[in-house]
């Protein structure tokens, strides 16, 4: 797609809106709204769809989402694609078959900084 940018890992990305918030850390808990969805256009997640974005520690979710949003700004808008190997690899993840690619829209909102300094 024009505008995207493999990385070594298979991660694929484009920035729809770049944001002028921060990076977030590995260890940072981030706030995001998405959409993720298989290579024929077929949804099966949506933070949007149930009207609430979702919260989690970023080296706690996929690879590929830690990749992906430890180079994203907050306010920013992406569109990722994850091979298997970056995201859930031979393991069927609910709705998610094994070895599945998939894609995702995703806003990243806020960063809420880690209260610890250890």
């Amino acid at each position: 797609e024009d505008g995207a940018k493999k990385y070594d890992s298979g991660l694929v990305m484009k920035v729809i809106n770049e944001g002028e918030g921060e990076l977030p850390s590995s260890n940072d808990t981030v706030k995001v709204n998405y959409r993720g969805y298989f290579i024929d256009g077929k949804e099966f997640d949506s933070s949007y769809k149930r009207g609430q974005p979702v919260e989690f520690v970023l080296n706690q979710v996929i690879p590929c989402w830690t990749e992906a949003l430890s180079k994203t700004k907050v306010g920013s808008k992406i569109k990722i694609g994850c091979p298997s190997n970056i995201a859930y690899g031979d393991n069927d993840m609910g709705p998610i078959p094994a070895g599945s690619t998939l894609l995702f829209d995703i806003e990243l909102i806020e960063i809420i900084k880690n209260k610890k300094d250890n």
